[in-house]
């Protein structure tokens, strides 16, 4: 099934997927945090939106 274009949003939101590039802009935007910071905080704690939340302090 492709990517439908129109999510303005992570289907699960409680898990950052950074293979996607939309997901990566969406939540760089979300936290105000670059790409490098994004996937080094979900390599540190994974992909669990609210351990990545606590770990960038937001």
């Amino acid at each position: 099934m492709p990517d439908n274009l129109h999510i303005r949003q992570p289907q699960d939101p409680q898990r950052i997927n950074v293979n996607e590039p939309w997901e990566v802009r969406y939540w760089t935007n979300k936290f105000n945090v670059t790409e490098a910071q994004l996937k080094q905080a979900v390599k540190a704690v994974g992909p669990m939106t609210a351990k990545v939340k606590a770990y960038l302090g937001k």
